[in-house]
């Protein structure tokens, strides 16, 4: 009866920890949001390590933010940028940078 209490809650604490974020999830957001400007897709994302990403993307993806603020080009985003829903869902577009970063090895699904 113990070991069946405790694969339970195992098998519960480990679906919880891993529907943090999803990549698919920040593939949509990187297709519907980013590739208005960085229209390159895939090279984009290539261009940089998964260092360089995490780096970005620290604190609710703040840095990556700041950098398109102070940017006048990236104009069009800067409402994005400042809004809630960036800060929210800015975990799976984390996941998603960082798994398809240069020195991953992975190529994202054309979707």
């Amino acid at each position: 009866m113990n070991k069946l209490i405790l694969i339970v809650l195992s098998l519960t604490i480990l679906s919880l920890t891993s529907a943090n974020a999803a990549i698919y999830k920040g593939q949509r957001i990187f297709v519907k949001k980013c590739l208005k400007c960085h229209d390159e897709g895939q090279n984009f994302i290539n261009q940089y390590k998964m260092k360089k990403w995490k780096k970005w993307m620290k604190k609710k993806g703040k840095p990556l933010a700041e950098l398109h603020l102070k940017n006048k080009k990236a104009k069009k985003s800067w409402k994005y940028f400042k809004s809630r829903r960036y800060t929210k869902k800015s975990k799976h577009l984390r996941q998603f940078l960082v798994e398809y970063a240069k020195d991953s090895g992975n190529v994202p699904a054309c979707n």
